[in-house]
């Protein structure tokens, strides 16, 4: 059924582990997840694209571990050694290479909870020797994690996160919609995500269903 016209109904994500859809570009950063109490030095660096799947892992991870989830520009005024007390995600810590004082609070908190014997997630969208931090205390701490990809996605990975996006939304459009968006988007989980707003935002303002006719509408609209 498609979704009732003319009602904005809101977009709920989810993020647990059976939402998650495996594929062979994100098994491996999974299974990194999954197997937490087995990383090196207790830490670890997850990386990819905006939209690949990181805050989705962290939330994974932080339902298995009971970890608090913090972005890297809220850390200069969180409370680090209450942070410190048990297992923390660290999001889009590239974020921070302009701003030394929460750079230095990311390395308090390394520090407090690997002393205390938690485990530390960090995540960021670009290679590690790209994140660009400043403070080389802190830089040869990240530089010493291990780190996992979330790879570019496949066909099956894209359609699946597109039934995702579609389905947070409470929106169920008939299936040939798939195969067409994905022969004339762009090829990355950002574009997915962006394209799925467009179409839910179209799609109530003129309290039509996502057809592939909408589709088309929008499509043409983007490259134009």
């Amino acid at each position: 059924m498609v979704r009732q016209l003319g009602f904005d109904l809101p977009s709920r994500t989810a993020l647990g582990r059976d939402a998650f859809f495996v594929a062979p570009t994100n098994a491996m950063a999974l299974a990194m997840i999954e197997n937490w109490a087995t990383w090196a030095g207790g830490k670890l660096v997850l990386t990819g694209p905006e939209g690949s799947g990181k805050t989705h892992l962290a939330h994974v991870w932080a339902d298995m571990t009971g970890a608090k989830i913090i972005a890297a520009t809220d850390l200069n005024n969180a409370d680090i050694p209450a942070l410190a007390t048990g297992a923390v995600a660290v999001e889009d810590v590239p974020r921070i290479a302009g701003d030394p004082a929460s750079q230095t609070a990311l390395f308090h908190l390394h520090n407090l909870v690997l002393a205390e014997r938690h485990p530390l997630l960090l995540t960021g969208a670009l290679p590690v020797p790209r994140w660009g931090l400043s403070l080389p205390d802190l830089t040869s701490r990240v530089a010493a994690a291990t780190a996992v990809a979330l790879d570019p996605p496949d066909d099956a990975l894209l359609s699946a996160l597109l039934v995702k996006l579609l389905a947070d939304r409470q929106l169920t459009p008939k299936p040939e919609l798939i195969p067409y968006l994905l022969s004339r988007m762009d090829r990355s989980f950002a574009a997915a995500i962006e394209l799925i707003d467009q179409l839910d935002t179209a799609s109530i303002a003129q309290k039509r269903p996502i057809t592939r006719h909408l589709a088309a509408q929008v499509l043409d609209n983007d490259t134009q």
